[in-house]
């Protein structure tokens, strides 16, 4: 059971998160900062918000895990990509605080994410 199922998992986590602290704070985050700025906010970085992220991981790559399960590579990273991206980029857009030129990077480093994340959970159980 370990090696099957909470190993892939860890791995998918560890690569999700990884993935998303290079794009947000490395690549991204000069156009989190002027977005959040504009809207006389300031964009949450604090020590709690990487704990939820990591948090986010790790339910994200149980999500992927699951539909591995019963999909093909291409099915769950698309399915997986979709429930974890598109769903929330409507949601932060609906509160207006997704700076919508981000979604040119976005979306193709988040398609890479999901589909790397699938291919770690499917390759590894």
């Amino acid at each position: 059971m370990l090696r099957r199922t909470i190993l892939p998992v860890l791995a998918a986590t560890a690569w999700i998160g990884f993935s998303e602290f290079a794009r947000n704070q490395l690549l991204l985050k000069p156009y989190w900062i002027a977005h959040y700025q504009k809207l006389g906010l300031v964009f949450p970085d604090k020590p709690v918000n990487a704990a939820v992220w990591g948090v986010w991981s790790l339910l994200f790559a149980l999500a992927v895990y699951a539909i591995s399960r019963k999909f093909t590579l291409l099915e769950t990273t698309l399915l997986s990509w979709y429930l974890g991206f598109m769903v929330m980029w409507v949601v932060i857009g609906n509160l207006g605080i997704l700076p919508f030129g981000i979604l040119k990077f976005g979306i193709p480093l988040s398609l890479l994410e999901a589909f790397l994340a699938a291919y770690i959970v499917k390759r590894a159980a």
